[in-house]
């Protein structure tokens, strides 16, 4: 069983676009860094500088699910969040080492060290939320993003990626905010599961937002690689996922 999961992940990595792959990886490290930011706090509505790149990985998920299909989506996420694991530990680690930050040249004050060094290293409980969260996440957008895709009467044009990808992103989103508001912010920071619900519904809506913008682009790439004919060794050996693998088989069929 291992040893089929990692011949499938060398396959994926081999296959799926490494811009995609490097964006979706950087936006999932630097978000849980971000986070350690306040953006925005009022009684209902709550968010972290962690918002501002959130919606890559979600809009990357879409992108590989139109293409590659849900399980592979999915793979990608843990690949990212391993990472993102790795990152966490080597910033622990570098918060213990002695030295100064280059903050403290300019300001010579001691907390300005101790202050980036609790930041870099974080807390066991948001490392654990966050993780939780993506999991649940990935799973949920990227599942639903094949269901709803998978049920369109046309599943070519910007209407039917933006239909499914929006669809998706949403309840993915609202699903990430809920799980991380309550391992994290209702069980440690104290908030009413007033805040914790409405606080995930808006930050969902805001997050949501920023991937309509930028959505066709995503489009217009996912639509590159299907006319390039990007991911076909994968989709050949794996030929019930992803819409291009679905074309693929279907347009064989009518020939044959």
């Amino acid at each position: 069983m291992l040893k089929k999961t990692l011949e499938d992940y060398r396959l994926l990595l081999r296959n799926v676009p490494s811009t995609n792959v490097a964006l979706f990886t950087l936006s999932v490290v630097l978000m849980n860094l971000l986070a350690n930011k306040e953006l925005v706090s009022l009684p209902y509505l709550a968010l972290d500088c962690g918002i501002t790149l959130s919606w890559v990985s979600f809009l990357c998920m879409d992108m590989i699910t139109k293409r590659f299909g849900a399980r592979a989506s999915i793979m990608v996420s843990v690949f990212a969040l391993v990472t993102n694991l790795a990152v966490a530990v080597l910033l622990w680690l570098v918060s213990l080492a002695p030295g100064h930050w280059g903050a403290y040249y300019t300001s010579g004050l001691a907390a300005v060290d101790q202050g980036l060094n609790a930041t870099i290293a974080g807390s066991w409980f948001v490392v654990f939320g966050s993780s939780v969260s993506m999991l649940l996440s990935s799973a949920t957008n990227s599942l639903l993003n094949q269901f709803i895709g998978r049920r369109l009467a046309s599943n070519d044009g910007f209407g039917s990626f933006a239909k499914r990808a929006y669809a998706s992103t949403l309840v993915g989103q609202i699903v990430d905010n809920l799980t991380f508001a309550i391992i994290v912010s209702h069980t440690f920071f104290g908030w009413t599961w007033a805040q914790v619900i409405s606080c995930s519904i808006t930050g969902a809506l805001v997050e949501l937002l920023c991937e309509v913008v930028l959505s066709p682009v995503g489009f217009r790439a996912v639509r590159a690689w299907e006319r390039d004919g990007v991911g076909e060794e994968y989709l050949a050996a794996h030929p019930t996922e992803g819409d291009g693998a679905q074309s693929k088989s279907a347009s064989t069929v009518g020939e044959a």
